[in-house]
C-alpha cells in the first residue's frame, strides 16, 4: 500500500474535520477545512484509500505544507 502524505496549502488554522480515522475517501474527498484570511480553505484526499491518521485537530494552528494527515491507497 502506498501512503500519501496530506499537506496543508496555506498557514492558517483547523476549522472543521470532516473525516474520522478509518474513513474510506475518493480521490478528491474533502478531509478538513482550514481558515486563514477570513476563508474556508478545502484541504482534500491525493488518492483513494483509507485515512489512517490524522496529525491536527480543530483549532490547530497549521503551517504550510505541514503534513495534516495520512491516506493509504
Amino acid at each position: 500500500m502506498a501512503r500519501h502524505e496530506v499537506e496543508s496549502e496555506v498557514t492558517g488554522n483547523v476549522w472543521k474535520i470532516l473525516l474520522e480515522v478509518g474513513a474510506d475517501v475518493a480521490e478528491g474527498d474533502v478531509i478538513m477545512i482550514l481558515e486563514s484570511m477570513k476563508m474556508e480553505i478545502p484541504v482534500e484526499s491525493p488518492a483513494a484509500g483509507k485515512l489512517v491518521e490524522l496529525k491536527v485537530s480543530a483549532e490547530d494552528q497549521v503551517e504550510e505544507d505541514q503534513v495534516v494527515a495520512v491516506v493509504e491507497a
